[in-house]
């Protein structure tokens, strides 16, 4: 019998690889990092990075990039021009491997410096990639006393390489493209955009200018930007006239590995800033790419200024008695800082190059950043205590803020209906306090039946969800992150009598904030009820004392035996009771003896007259004297005194036998 074949089968046919233009084309995502105007822009920035490579090698010192009408974009140079004649070594020509074949270029020398000691477009991905991401891409590059000219339509070439004799001077490159609206989803980058990022190259690649021709009506304005001492100049112009401190320019070089398995390399740090009450930049730069993700060099910049200006403030005692630490918040709210980095190996966190990971560039930046400014705190003692000052003036106010703003949040949250936002408890409808009474029942079944039996006008109901934490033994991280104890804490509305960091979204115990008048604890007359009603008293005890104390605390009754004689029931609390009756009342006659259900399987009436009713119910007052003694025996049943344990049920265990689930 012939197999039948799905449209939809997986098998070895079923796998295939993208060739040439398609590895970009039908999926840009994956190199440029977005298929949208992002990934357009960091086609743009990649043809850029060449020509900054050159630049910085002293092949030229300006860049000018075209913006044109049509959408379609030019990147010029005057360094020394892209190699595309043949290449013997490869046996194709250069402008095959530059434009056509991804992971080749002139980057991947054996050696440090073969062709550029500090890189920026390191990958060689980028002229291929956005040669084939385009609508068409022209490249024109003199050199060698020739001009070389190569033309492509949606990634393939057309004519092959013209070569014609040249006798001018002018070397470098000149890339004009437009962007396929095939590949892209957008490609009308808008003009902020260059005039953003040619001024960050200009700030890092000090004394090249760039300069952006923009068409517009036909005409063409020129922006020029420029930085002869590169980032001191800029966080000059950034923190103006009034700043605390002036700028200042830090550099070296350092050779190192990011593991020791790893080869060695080399790392030139530099690092320019300044100190202001009015402005607060920070930017990071790796060669010439600005990472505005941070990674390795914000890591550094974070933990060095922390722990100088920290350490300083020790030594001055400018510190408050029991103060906090400052945070790295309070200082980079007053800090203009612009870092400059470039290595000769790079471990971008991905192609976008908005991050970096390497972890010699963090050690090497935080340890010199910290002796530099140890050296900086001695040598500018003036400057050392303004900064001093504005750090501490800027924790005490971010504390000052955060503690208003915890108590207009408890304030309005106090004010608001805690039935929106405390899942399933129902309130009553009075607001009258000394009336209110809360119920605190035990699963969804205890609430259905409390609900239908109680008098809304005065009694309130919160369903406890599972078996509350012991609060006798676990710790404050552990209960503040109990959605059960917080949602009570919530219902209740007094705060809380600890003091502790993790109490910290918790209000403060203020009794005059409790919305009842009466905490009822209603759980089932048997073992699990028992240990829920004193994992609740535990809870209580430990973090609202006063309410026991003061005596808003109580226990509601359930009754163990219900007993019918004719239309009549009487319900009995214990075996006294019940005997009592039978034997008293009902001395002789047949009497029905249920043992009562759950307070989930109560009719409303027979809950309203025994547990809602404040005529018939009866409620235990819970005394400090009955937790302390009850936790103890809690403790003892549960907690970590494993011989106790043994010694109490061998002693007491025989009064509980007929208690126990034996078969």
């Amino acid at each position: 019998m012939a197999k039948s074949t799905s449209p939809k089968s997986y098998g070895n046919e079923s796998i295939s690889a993208l060739k040439g233009a398609d590895r970009v084309r039908k999926r840009p995502g994956v190199i440029f990092g977005s298929d949208g105007l992002e990934g357009c822009e960091h086609a743009v920035f990649e043809i850029l990075s060449n020509a900054i490579d050159e630049a910085r090698e002293g092949h030229g010192s300006l860049i000018t990039v075209t913006r044109y009408e049509d959408k379609s974009i030019e990147v010029e140079d005057f360094g020394r021009g892209c190699p595309v004649d043949w290449n013997e070594k490869e046996q194709k020509f250069n402008w095959e491997l530059v434009f056509c074949e991804l992971y080749a270029g002139g980057k991947y020398g054996n050696s440090e410096g073969d062709n550029y000691e500090y890189s920026l477009g390191l990958n060689g991905l980028g002229s291929c990639a956005t040669q084939y991401a385009s609508a068409y891409f022209d490249a024109v590059i003199h050199r060698d006393g020739y001009e070389y000219a190569l033309h492509f339509e949606k990634g393939e070439n057309v004519g092959g390489l013209q070569k014609t004799p040249y006798a001018g001077k002018k070397t470098g490159s000149r890339f004009h493209w437009k962007p396929d609206l095939e590949v892209f989803t957008d490609i009308d980058i808008p003009l902020d955009y260059y005039l953003d990022v040619l001024k960050r190259q200009a700030v890092v690649n000090a004394g090249v200018t760039f300069r952006l021709r923009n068409q517009a009506g036909g005409k063409f304005e020129t922006t020029d930007f420029r930085y002869e001492n590169g980032i001191i100049d800029y966080v000059s112009e950034l923190a103006g006239e009034n700043a605390l401190t002036a700028p200042v320019f830090w550099q070296t070089e350092r050779r190192g590995r990011d593991r020791p398995d790893k080869p060695e390399y080399k790392v030139k740090l530099s690092v320019s800033f300044c100190f202001s009450n009015t402005v607060q930049r920070i930017e990071h730069y790796h060669n010439s790419s600005w990472l505005e993700h941070g990674g390795s060099p914000e890591k550094a910049v974070k933990s060095a200024f922390v722990s100088a200006i920290d350490g300083y403030l020790k030594q001055q005692g400018k510190y408050q008695k029991n103060e906090s630490k400052l945070t790295w918040a309070d200082v980079e709210d007053c800090l203009v800082l612009v870092s400059n980095n470039f290595s000769t190996q790079t471990s971008y966190e991905n192609q976008t190059k908005k991050a970096i990971n390497n972890k010699f560039v963090q050690d090497a930046m935080t340890e010199f950043l910290r002796a530099q400014l140890e050296v900086y705190f001695i040598e500018n003692p003036q400057d050392a205590g303004r900064i001093a000052d504005q750090a501490l003036i800027n924790k005490r106010s971010r504390e000052n803020a955060e503690r208003t703003r915890l108590n207009i949040k408890k304030k309005l949250t106090g004010a608001m209906d805690i039935s929106n936002r405390v899942q399933k408890f129902v309130d009553c409808r009075t607001k009258d306090t000394a009336r209110r009474e809360l119920y605190i029942v035990e699963g969804d079944s205890a609430l259905g039946s409390v609900k239908l039996s109680r008098d809304a006008e005065f009694q309130g109901i919160m369903p406890v969800r599972g078996k509350i934490l012991n609060c006798l033994k676990a710790d404050y991280a552990k209960i503040f992150k109990s959605e059960i104890i917080t949602d009570l804490l919530k219902v209740l509305g007094c705060g809380v009598e600890v003091h502790d960091r993790h109490a910290k979204d918790m209000a403060a115990f203020d009794l005059g904030n409790l919305r009842w008048n009466k905490v009822v604890i209603c759980t089932d007359a048997d073992v699990d009820g028992f240990q829920i009603r004193t994992l609740i008293l535990t809870m209580l005890y430990r973090l609202t004392p006063t309410l026991i104390q003061q005596g808003y605390v109580y226990i509601a009754e359930s009754p163990l035996y219900e007993i019918n004689y004719k239309e009549k029931t009487w319900f009995a609390y214990s075996d006294k009771e019940k005997n009592e009756i039978v034997n008293g009342a009902l001395s002789g006659k047949k009497c029905a003896i249920n043992r009562s259900k759950g307070l989930g399987e109560n009719d409303p009436e027979m809950m309203w007259l025994t547990t809602m009713n404040p005529a018939t119910r009866r409620l235990i007052k819970v005394m400090p004297e009955d937790v302390e003694n009850t936790a103890a025996v809690f403790d003892l049943l549960l907690g970590d005194n494993l011989q106790g344990r043994k010694d109490h049920i061998a002693n007491e265990g025989y009064k509980y036998l007929e208690l126990a689930d034996i078969s």
